[in-house]
């Protein structure tokens, strides 16, 4: 009765312990905040990087790689002017803003 052998069932036993403290571990690592805020902040950026992408796309800008020697560089040539677009989003931002808050003052 090879199942009933002490031996047996102490190796067992301490491997059963250890694959549940790996487990554990894993756990444990997963909810802990420092990864939790990690993961957040990864997904975040990887979200802002697609939205600025779509709207440039949107606006007709696109971002191209810096070719041969001047690889620090983020465009082939000079950036499109985004100034005046900053300005009327920061603008419409504003005027929402304040559309919201005479609502609520009237009610």
């Amino acid at each position: 009765m090879a199942d009933t052998d002490p031996d047996e069932l102490e190796r067992r036993i301490a491997q059963t312990r250890a694959e549940l403290a790996q487990t554990v571990d894993a756990i444990a690592d997963r909810v802990s905040p420092k990864r939790v805020k990690e993961r957040t902040v990864a997904d975040m950026k990887a979200r802002a990087g697609e939205f600025v992408a779509s709207v440039g796309d949107a606006l007709g800008v696109t971002r191209r790689p810096a070719t041969g020697d001047d690889a620090e560089r983020l465009w082939d040539d000079e950036p499109p002017e985004l100034g005046p677009v900053l300005i009327g989003v920061g603008a419409v931002l504003v005027l929402g803003a304040a559309v919201m808050l005479w609502k609520r003052r009237r009610r």
